[in-house]
């Protein structure tokens, strides 16, 4: 079958269809640094960067953008709390984002531009915008004008007079509408500013991701992703001051992900629950979050707590677990006859697991389909002493290919030691334990186990593990 995702924009599933064959546009909205991102953050992080390596895998070259919103209100008071300028907040904390984006096994983007290095293209646009008489000027701000623009509140499904009455506005009387949005505003004393046509200032929130999209995607892209809680009123203000300034339809398909809750209540520091991935990854193995993250399908809901994440550990357990076995009797056991049953339970998951994604990125039910393939190792192994070596190996060749998808396995984490280390000193203990010196034996499990290696004595000598 053809991939299919669910847009937004209409409410129905579509056939992804690129605007330019065989290559993919993809925005998605990064972080606001102003401080470590949350596990919130974190499920559209790791859940887009897993739509964009199946749209690899699939042949698809794609330009994966993924901003970083360096100025904005939170980031001039954190700022002033800490005594530092905003440039060294957003430095500070851009770095930490690599740091736990790395842990989560988050692949960098193509491009991760900032805001404030992009002030030249976020002027051109605005001034783009009051040329077109869709923005205005008020004592040095500059607003966008909803009413000129006649498909406001498409993606959210409701009119201006249906959003002005849900919506939660700033009073400002300068404005023309109550919906009105900032794209330009003039300086206060003790921010950061900007030169302008319209004098010193800094950009609105909204139109920095319009100009940053338009600027390394061009006016039309094809996936736009993001949190639900962005589709109004972010979501909905890049498109209408994008298609008034080019004329033409910004994003092709509308992707979304359901909101992260804390014990099925919303997180938040009041509450006492607000979680970041810094704070997760001293006692969790961030591959456990990242499994976690991926386990329900994107647009569901989906609950944190600690036995969901134990929940996920024992699973990602199970699945390292047979990785490990599998590659161990390849290398190990003797060669037996072919198993059909083991054949077939590999072809019919492969099959699964392409379907499971070609059905709007369903991560659920392609984690299904990678435990029916160990399942069916499992098997295989605890009932046969000679293996059957070509269904083994297409089973490898599966999870390895399903792992570069969705990023689940240890292995796939830089190892604190390289593994020509790791085989060595395996080697020198196999020495000291034919030599009866079972303290240096002893010392080096420890040893490994201190580098997060599990080793395990088996008839057909020692094997090691990652540990989670």
């Amino acid at each position: 079958m053809a991939l299919v995702v669910y847009n937004d924009l209409t409410r129905k599933k579509e056939e992804f269809i690129p605007i330019e064959e065989g290559k993919v546009r993809f925005y998605v909205c990064g972080p606001t640094v102003y401080d470590y991102f949350h596990i919130g953050n974190a499920r559209p992080f790791v859940l887009f960067d897993i739509f964009r390596r199946y749209l690899e895998s699939c042949g698809y070259e794609v330009t994966y953008v993924q901003n970083f919103t360096d100025i904005d209100d939170k980031m001039i008071k954190r700022a002033n709390e800490t005594g530092i300028t905003v440039a060294q907040l957003a430095d500070r904390f851009i770095a930490a984002y690599y740091e736990d984006a790395d842990a989560l096994g988050i692949r960098r983007a193509s491009v991760n531009p900032r805001a404030t290095h992009e002030i030249d293209e976020i002027i051109r646009l605005v001034a783009l915008l009051v040329e077109k008489g869709h923005a205005y000027q008020v004592d040095g701000d500059i607003y966008f004008d909803v009413t000129s623009f006649p498909e406001y509140g498409k993606l959210s499904k409701q009119s201006i007079d249906e959003l002005m009455s849900g919506a939660r506005v700033d009073v400002d009387d300068r404005k023309k509408n109550p919906l009105d949005f900032a794209l330009w505003k003039a300086s206060k004393p003790g921010e950061p500013f900007w030169d302008s046509p319209w004098g010193q200032g800094r950009p609105g929130w909204h139109i920095e991701c319009s100009a940053m999209s338009t600027k390394y995607l061009g006016d039309s892209i094809d996936i736009h992703g993001g949190g639900s809680d962005l589709i109004f009123p972010h979501h909905e203000n890049e498109i209408a001051q994008s298609e008034c300034a080019s004329g033409r339809q910004f994003v092709r398909y509308w992707l979304h992900n359901a909101y992260l809750l804390i014990d099925r209540e919303k997180m938040s520091k009041s509450l006492g629950n607000f979680k970041t991935v810094r704070d997760i990854r001293k006692t969790v193995n961030p591959l456990v979050l990242r499994y976690f993250l991926m386990s329900a399908h994107y647009r569901s809901p989906i609950n944190f707590s600690e036995d969901s994440l134990e929940q996920a550990k024992s699973a990602l357990e199970r699945i390292s677990n047979s990785y490990s076995d599998l590659k161990f009797a390849i290398s190990n056991r003797r060669r037996g006859k072919n198993d059909d049953i083991l054949s077939g339970a590999i072809k019919e998951a492969a099959v699964s697991f392409k379907e499971s994604m070609d059905d709007d990125f369903n991560t659920a039910g392609a984690l299904g389909a990678v435990f029916d393939a160990v399942r069916a190792v499992n098997i295989h192994l605890g009932e046969h002493g000679d293996a059957d070596m070509e269904g083994l190996s297409s089973a490898l060749v599966f999870i390895e290919r399903a792992d570069d998808i969705l990023g689940f396995l240890p292995d796939s984490q830089e190892i604190k030691m390289d593994e020509s280390e790791v085989e060595a000193l395996i080697a020198e203990r196999d020495e000291a334990r034919k030599a009866k010196n079972f303290a240096r034996s002893d010392e080096i499990r420890d040893m490994l186990a201190s580098r997060g290696i599990a080793i395990e004595d088996t008839p057909l000598g020692t094997r090691w593990k990652k540990k989670l």
